[in-house]
């Protein structure tokens, strides 16, 4: 069975479905355990696709399916109307529709997952946001394609998702300036705690900062750690630190019901 985690102000509005998955109630055994939605992964495909239909299924999405994309950690923003086929899905790190019934989503093991709303139209988006990502702007790409196709800033509701946490989150002095030659009031988002010699980057706390500075309506963060919770995500970090040949991928989703 599936149990994802949701946003109150997502759940709010009842023309709106949403989850952020976590790991369990799929079919995948191993370091895939259980429900990997990564077709990037060694995992077994049809496997993953199974997992995607039960994602999908339960967010009471048209034909099974969920519209993900080619992440590349990047700020490039789709639209999509349809299901798109899997030979063709476009390199992007933030997806948008109006389309009722059409699920998209992110796949995360670590990054930050936004999920997002203008309930009032109904147009949803999600987006992948990794450091990276989230510092070249795909959080500010994300809100700017949603007003686009008629989306509202100040009805915007946006959720961040289950990431990597700053306690888990050591990161190297050169990632630390790249922040800091950006806006020197970034470096509110770097500490180096107690026993560490290194910065610890809050990526939720950078994303919820971003969210709001664009003008969103509100902003809402399920502050629970993928690298520390073992039982409940998958962990890019954590799979590299314990020398784990691959890793699976949990999956955030939205659909206009």
């Amino acid at each position: 069975m599936l149990t994802p985690i949701q946003a109150p102000i997502l759940t709010a509005h009842s023309n709106i479905r949403h989850g952020f998955f976590t790991r369990a109630g799929g079919t995948s055994s191993g370091l895939y355990a259980s429900l990997n939605c990564g077709l990037g992964s060694a995992d077994d495909y049809n496997g993953v696709l199974e997992n995607r239909r039960l994602v999908a299924d339960h967010l009471g999405a048209q034909n099974g399916r969920v519209v993900t994309l080619h992440q590349e950690h990047g700020n490039i923003t789709r639209t999509v109307t349809a299901a798109i086929p899997r030979d063709r899905v476009p390199n992007a790190d933030a997806i948008v529709t109006k389309t009722p019934g059409l699920a998209i989503g992110v796949l995360t093991a670590d990054c930050g997952p936004i999920l997002l709303a203008d309930a009032e139209v109904g147009i949803v988006a999600a987006t992948h946001a990794g450091w990276r990502g989230a510092l070249d702007g795909i959080v500010q790409s994300t809100v700017t394609e949603m007003v686009r196709i008629g989306a509202r800033r100040e009805r915007i509701v946006a959720a961040v998702g289950p990431c990597i946490s700053q306690q888990a989150y050591e990161v190297g002095p050169e990632l630390e300036t790249e922040f800091l030659v950006k806006d020197l009031m970034n470096a509110g988002f770097f500490i180096i705690p107690p026993g560490s010699s290194k910065p610890h980057f809050d990526l939720s706390g950078y994303i919820v900062h971003q969210l709001k500075g664009v003008g969103v309506a509100k902003v809402e963060t399920m502050a629970i750690c993928t690298y520390e919770n073992e039982s409940e995500f998958f962990s890019y970090r954590r799979a590299t630190h314990q020398k784990q040949a691959d890793y699976g991928r949990q999956i955030s989703a939205i659909v206009v019901a």
